[in-house]
């Protein structure tokens, strides 16, 4: 039992370290990530805003980008406008209510969505219906849509301004890759906007 435990552990623990790695590799995917940051950082000296969206896990993701570029990620300087669109559930249950559950991000990208801002939507599967649903109404408004899947893209790949694919079927370690990516993005987008956190 012992064996097949430790045989496990430095499995996942591979599986890991192999990601990273390609990942690591990856000319186009760096070149998505500073093509991101870039949007990102534009949006924010314009006066707009970064939204966040995600199911489940990539609700967690959602939330967690959210805080780090609201409060603080390396070092203290003044807040960035970001919002999760998955916390608020009295706005959540209304939607899920009145429209159904495949509505509950897009009604909130058509209410406080405007022309410049941005919008990450995060479905390892790429195939989250309410997930879609934000990211063409992001398109009807006018915001920059920019997608975090797994290897396939599912349909975001077609759907999304800009789709981040982690190398991965595993949903597990799709999402690995989704924390990664997210906490390089929120730092870079940290020190691009406030002179302290440059080299």
């Amino acid at each position: 039992m012992a064996n097949q435990l430790n045989d496990h552990i430095d499995s996942e623990f591979s599986k890991s370290i192999d990601l990273l790695k390609t990942m690591s590799i990856d000319a186009s995917l760096r070149a998505q990530i500073a093509e991101v940051v870039g949007i990102s950082v534009n949006a924010l000296r314009q006066g707009h805003k970064l939204m966040f969206a995600g199911n489940g896990g990539s609700a967690a993701d959602a939330q967690h980008w959210a805080g780090e570029l609201v409060s603080r990620f390396y070092f203290d300087r003044p807040g960035l406008p970001a919002i999760a669109l998955t916390t608020d559930t009295s706005i959540l249950t209304a939607i899920g209510n009145d429209y159904g559950y495949d509505y509950v991000f897009a009604r909130q990208v058509e209410a406080i969505g405007q022309r410049g801002d941005v919008l990450f939507a995060i479905s390892t599967s790429g195939k989250s219906k309410n997930i879609l649903r934000a990211v063409r109404a992001a398109r009807e408004r006018g915001v920059v849509s920019i997608g975090f899947t797994g290897a396939g893209g599912g349909d975001m790949a077609n759907e999304c301004d800009h789709c981040i694919r982690v190398p991965s079927d595993e949903t597990p370690k799709v999402q690995e890759g989704h924390e990664f990516l997210g906490h390089l993005i929120c730092g870079l987008i940290e020190s691009e906007m406030f002179e302290h956190g440059r080299a």
